[in-house]
């Protein structure tokens, strides 16, 4: 028997169809930085960036002389220690933050008689390093939560700090991100969202895309539901925040923790497929002293949480301290290094049409090995194929 199917059954898919691609375009992986550093407004300068870069550098050559100690430390392959030390200096030296946000939220505190100045104070730097080509890839600041129960000092903050660059520079620099912190209520949403629109009519800007943080269990259920519409960026998880929220003892509030475990996976099925980036949260410590042998305890742990994320699929997280970068991107590297050849060769296997090691690959795992490649030459500064 041949079935027909009529023209309006036909228009009806074709729109359904618009709507699949609309929600979830399942963009190829772009660039998405490693990390984001968080740095309080009032000791954000020009030069906070050269002088992550400064410490983390001498951290490296005072207590990871070695290549050999990248197996002792993070646990790195000794066939990829010398490769992953080479490329570790060499990122330090060049480019130690991918992404830094100036922070008038929890690691400014509250202090609104300061603010203003600070705002101002903010704004010069970003101008002088937007003038000097010092600016990183992306940049932006985090404002005050509307939980907070001061939006006016969130949405002035936001304004003059915008207000200031865009009128020193004319224009907004490539890479600003905005930071929209603990989003307890939907409406907080549509509120935020109609200032921008107020804001952006005022300075002749594009509309601005914002990232949330996911900071409690009540912003799980409604992740997906109309959240900001095409606005929404990315989602961080903040997990001190959630943590606390949930109700852990202090000494369990830990990024692999499972509870954190829930909370991203929640965020992963919410995101998946739309274009909308996800990140993990931080560690809240430094080296306890100066000593090798403590410098190497914070970089072990810290090595540990970032592997965790990556296995988790969360392949940016948050760097409080200059101590950070570098367990960051040692563990980044040796991640992608260790299971790119290999990911290579199944790739190439598949377009032949022949097996590796027995493997066969189904298409969606192809899919998905072809995305871990170019998220991979990303991460490691390599050109796209």
């Amino acid at each position: 028997m041949r079935v027909t199917v009529g023209h309006r059954s036909i228009t009806g898919f074709a729109q359904e169809y618009r709507l699949q691609q609309s929600r979830y375009p399942m963009t190829p992986a772009g660039w998405q930085p490693v990390h984001t550093v968080y740095v309080p407004a009032d000791r954000f300068s020009a030069e906070t960036v050269a002088e992550w870069g400064g410490q983390a550098l001498a951290l490296a050559g005072e207590h990871l002389a070695e290549p050999g100690q990248l197996a002792e430390v993070f646990g790195v392959d000794a066939g990829l220690a010398g490769q992953v030390h080479r490329r570790l200096l060499a990122k330090l030296a060049a480019e130690p933050v991918e992404d830094v946000r100036v922070d008038f939220e929890d690691g400014y505190g509250v202090r609104p008689d300061d603010e203003d100045g600070h705002v101002e104070q903010a704004a010069a730097a970003v101008v002088a390093m937007h003038a000097a080509g010092t600016l990183p890839r992306r940049w932006g600041i985090r404002v005050k939560s509307f939980a907070d129960a001061d939006p006016e000092r969130s949405v002035r903050t936001l304004d003059g700090f915008l207000t200031e660059v865009v009128g020193r520079i004319g224009t907004l620099p490539r890479g600003f991100a905005l930071t929209f912190p603990k989003v307890l209520m939907e409406g907080y949403l549509e509120q935020f969202t109609a200032f921008l629109e107020e804001l952006e009519k005022g300075l002749g800007l594009d509309p601005l895309r914002f990232e949330i943080q996911v900071e409690a269990p009540q912003t799980l259920p409604f992740l997906r539901a109309g959240l900001a519409g095409e606005r929404l960026a990315a989602a961080h998880f903040g997990v001190f925040d959630y943590t606390a929220a949930i109700g852990l003892p202090p000494h369990e509030q830990r990024l692999d923790h499972p509870a954190c475990d829930h909370a991203r996976h929640v965020m992963q099925t919410a995101f998946a497929g739309t274009g909308v980036e996800v990140s993990d949260g931080s560690l809240a410590a430094s080296p306890a002293s100066p000593a090798t042998a403590d410098v190497h305890a914070l970089w072990r742990r810290h090595a540990a949480l970032v592997r965790h994320s990556l296995a988790h699929g969360f392949y940016q997280g948050w760097d409080m301290h200059p101590s950070h970068l570098v367990s960051r991107f040692a563990v980044v590297y040796a991640f992608h290094l260790a299971t790119y050849d290999g990911y290579a060769a199944r790739v190439a296997a598949w377009e032949q049409r022949r097996q590796v090691d027995g493997m066969m690959d189904e298409p969606a795992t192809i899919k998905t090995l072809v995305t871990a490649l170019a998220r991979a030459r990303s991460a490691l500064g390599e050109p796209q194929s």
